[in-house]
């Protein structure tokens, strides 16, 4: 398990993110699309690098690859705006990962609501 201090960054780094994306980033980046999520991050022990990682949900599917590649090409900015909030040392890398988790999570429920359906239909 990690120590408190670990646990205590990863918190903040994913706050201040998901802060830094809906804020100056969406201003710089107006395609920018979508419902973007930061759903969790991991710091490295020595601060060098942080792996990020991102949930996006739009329409379009394109919209979200879209975003996705808009995340990755803008992590120095990101980076640039954690130094300016967070007084650490160092400010890790940053690297953009996708989190598929929420689309999972939703797709599951569509599967169950379907199956409540079908057993609805069958007790009548």
């Amino acid at each position: 398990m990690k120590p408190t201090r670990a646990q205590r960054l990863d918190s903040e780094f994913r706050r201040t993110i998901s802060e830094i994306v809906a804020g100056p980033l969406k201003n710089r980046e107006p395609r920018l699309g979508g419902v973007i999520s930061v759903t969790e991050a991991d710091v490295a022990p020595d601060l060098k690098t942080a792996k990020v990682y991102v949930s996006i949900l739009t329409a379009v599917e394109g919209e979200k690859k879209e975003s996705f590649r808009i995340l990755r090409e803008n992590a120095g900015f990101v980076r640039h705006e954690l130094s300016k909030v967070m007084r650490l040392r160092t400010v890790p890398q940053l690297t953009f990962l996708e989190d598929g988790s929420m689309e999972y999570g939703s797709k599951m429920d569509a599967l169950l609501s379907s199956l409540d359906v079908k057993t609805d239909k069958d007790s009548e």
